[in-house]
């Protein structure tokens, strides 16, 4: 990063970190696990996932100055899931990357439905924490709702990535 910002690198360090974990455990499931739903939702899973993947690369890619990354199927199995990890690790990354550049400097581009949008670095990179931590909570409660409790949202919270950080610095 070009200017870093230790409170927002520890924020979107958190996040790359909660994600690896979802998806690690995610992967670690029976693939019939993959299509299940939360009552009253069409989303499976595994359709919350791809969108979590999908669209960190599309604000990475937005933040960057790029074009959308090729369309990508919604896995349906545990080792699609694992290799949508992999994809996101390296798209949370850049979002890393990309955050370390003014946050008032305005981004443009063209929406899905072809309207113009922009808005400045920070929304897009504000967005991609807490759009990440809604999703990963509906995989958590669409999982829970067939009494699957394999992502526990209390271990991947900011406390606990907080002292793993200081548990990896040997403190």
């Amino acid at each position: 990063m070009s200017a870093t910002n230790e409170t927002l690198d520890r924020s979107l360090l958190h996040m790359a970190w909660a994600n690896a974990d979802v998806f690690t455990r995610l992967a670690g499931l029976p693939d019939a696990s993959l299509a299940l739903t939360a009552p009253g939702s069409e989303w499976s899973v595994a359709a919350i996932a791809h969108h979590i993947v999908t669209a960190a690369e599309n604000y990475a890619q937005r933040l960057h100055g790029e074009p959308r990354a090729a369309k990508r199927e919604v896995p349906t199995t545990a080792k699609g899931i694992a290799e949508l990890g992999t994809v996101l690790a390296e798209a949370d990354a850049r979002l890393r990357h990309a955050s370390g550049q003014p946050g008032e400097q305005v981004i443009e581009w063209i929406s899905f439905s072809g309207e113009p949008l922009a808005v400045p670095r920070w929304t897009l990179v504000n967005q991609a924490v807490h759009h990440a931590t809604e999703h990963r909570a509906q995989i958590a409660g669409a999982l829970a709702a067939h009494g699957i409790d394999a992502i526990d949202l209390d271990a991947v919270d900011v406390w606990t990535y907080q002292e793993s950080v200081r548990e990896a610095n040997g403190g």
